[in-house]
């Protein structure tokens, strides 16, 4: 297994969908159920690309939506009923048409990474629906994230099987 970022570097990049693990999210086993992970990663990478000119309201106010498609994920240790949870975004690239992303889910009770994720989102027009460039103001903030993200010390661990096109 790669290794992956530890949570005081990660604890340093801004927090998103900061929440308690609600007992509605339980499984069987009183931990968090293996599908809202990628939830709740995906909403807090949904968070992130607000001030970056992809606000909630885009869909509706531009006919545009940025979308997923394809995921790695990584699970390194369970949520629990209760436990504080946040997510972290590392952007690492940008192509026309798409982001390359790494998401993680950090269990900040126990100050440990929960899990990985890595995503390549699309931007999509939604009427007639496909990928289309994105909009130019929106491409020279992913590029500067991408940029501020780039200079980090830490590495980018990858899956190395995702890759922009």
């Amino acid at each position: 297994m790669p290794d992956h970022p530890t949570y005081e570097q990660l604890a340093g990049l801004p927090a998103y969908s900061v929440q308690p693990v609600p007992i509605a999210f339980e499984d069987n086993n009183g931990q968090l159920n293996v599908r809202h992970y990628l939830g709740i990663g995906s909403e807090g990478l949904d968070e992130s690309l607000v001030d970056l000119g992809i606000a909630h309201n885009w869909p509706i106010k531009e006919g545009l939506a940025c979308l997923a498609a394809q995921h790695v994920v990584t699970y390194l240790h369970e949520l629990h009923t209760g436990d504080r949870m946040s997510v972290r975004v590392r952007l690492l690239g940008r192509s026309e048409r798409a982001l390359h992303a790494l998401v993680f889910v950090l269990d900040d009770t126990h100050q440990r990474v929960a899990t990985v994720f890595e995503e390549i989102g699309l931007c999509v027009r939604l009427d007639p629906r496909g990928t289309e460039p994105w909009p130019r103001e929106v491409a020279e903030a992913i590029d500067a994230r991408v940029a501020e993200h780039a200079a980090l010390d830490w590495p980018a661990v990858t899956s190395g099987t995702l890759t922009l096109r």
